[in-house]
């Protein structure tokens, strides 16, 4: 079996969407699987290092330049199949997926399973992240083929089937919903009173003040025009706040900052830096437009708020995960025009928190879908 991606260069997305689940399948399922990534010459042997460092078994390859060009990486694809004799294909979003159904065409793959990350369509059509202009005026029909001609599909949230549903009249049930997990490495916080005042007390933050943080890119579906709405909102009401961007500066924030230098900081640190950071606060941002492409999501930043004993704040349109927060009271729907008061978190809220991280976040707790998912491969 191959676990195939196309065009995507090494993210912390990647190493837990991708090469842990490579990981994972081997370890706890015994799958023999491979990773195949197509990636970009462009700094080719800094990402390929990169890859090779977490999964050295993994094939990491230049792509056919020029997104123009991408059906001629099944060719690639094709020489993979005859040399590693692997017949199963798991394609990671919608032109992976359409290489490898040519080759089941073509009688050299059996199944092809299309690991649906989000609304493709929606995604280039709203926020404009078109890699070419050929591929823009057919993405309908390569979103369509990927989803109604696969023989099995992944989906990152329920929202994402419904989107299938209703926009290419998808009626099978040959899916497993599957959120954006933490990586296996992960280690449930032991929470104490004690922790959490020397993470804040190493972060200059005051006992009794309440921290925000957004932690994750500057993409335009973050909607930042909403998030800083709600920012003024809540120092209108106190200030008694304090605010942590743990991103790359964009205007949104270099403005936030400007106005309010007391209670607003940005910092950029290593992933392996930022549980700690997040344990010293108390709520995670995700406020986001209600776009087709926010509805389908599942924010990977979601669970790591979590497993970190944050609460979530977000708004009533981030699919399933809106619902979640409300079903499970782990934090609150809000919109960017509200005042509302906010509170520091006590270490039992925490605690809870951190539980839900384990019963739905972790890929253990996924095991189920997982094994379905090899079972429909087989």
């Amino acid at each position: 079996m191959i676990y195939f991606t196309y065009a995507e260069p090494y993210s912390g997305v990647l190493s837990s969407q991708a090469i842990d689940v490579c990981i994972f399948l081997r370890q706890n399922l015994n799958v023999k699987i491979r990773l195949v990534m197509l990636i970009s010459i462009r700094n080719f042997f800094a990402e390929r290092k990169k890859i090779k460092q977490e999964l050295p078994s993994a094939w990491v390859i230049p792509m056919f330049p020029k997104m123009s060009s991408w059906r001629l990486n099944r060719f690639t694809l094709l020489f993979i199949c005859l040399l590693t004799g692997e017949r199963v294909i798991i394609a990671r979003n919608v032109l992976a997926a359409h290489i490898a159904l040519a080759l089941r065409k073509w009688g050299i793959v059996k199944k092809v399973c299309y690991d649906g990350r989000g609304a493709m369509t929606a995604e280039w059509n709203e926020y404009k992240v078109v890699p070419s202009i050929d591929i823009s005026r057919d993405i309908v029909q390569l979103e369509a083929d990927a989803v109604i001609k696969s023989n099995f599909r992944i989906a990152v949230s329920n929202h994402l089937v419904i989107y299938w549903k209703n926009t290419f009249n998808y009626a099978d049930q040959n899916h497993v919903v599957i959120p954006c997990t933490l990586n296996s490495g992960f280690r449930k916080l032991e929470i104490t009173t004690e922790k959490i005042k020397a993470a804040r007390n190493h972060l200059n933050f005051a006992d009794d003040e309440c921290i925000l943080v957004y932690s994750g890119s500057t993409s335009g579906w973050q909607s930042f025009y909403l998030i800083s709405d709600f920012l003024k909102q809540l120092f209108s009401v106190s200030k008694k706040y304090q605010v942590v961007f743990l991103s790359e500066s964009n205007k949104e924030i270099e403005k936030l900052i400007s106005e309010f230098p007391d209670l607003v900081t940005q910092r950029w640190l290593p992933h392996k830096q930022v549980q700690k950071v997040l344990m010293a606060c108390d709520y995670g941002v995700m406020i986001r437009e209600n776009s087709i492409t926010n509805r389908v999501a599942s924010p990977t930043k979601f669970a790591e708020y979590l497993s970190a004993g944050l609460k979530i704040l977000t708004s009533d349109n981030l699919g399933d995960y809106t619902e979640f927060v409300m079903e499970h009271k782990c934090g609150m729907v809000v919109n960017s025009k509200e005042a509302i008061r906010l509170s520091p978190l006590s270490t039992a809220d925490r605690t809870e928190n951190i539980k839900l991280t384990d019963a739905f976040f972790t890929k253990q707790a996924q095991m189920m879908n997982y094994k379905k998912l090899i079972d429909n491969l087989k």
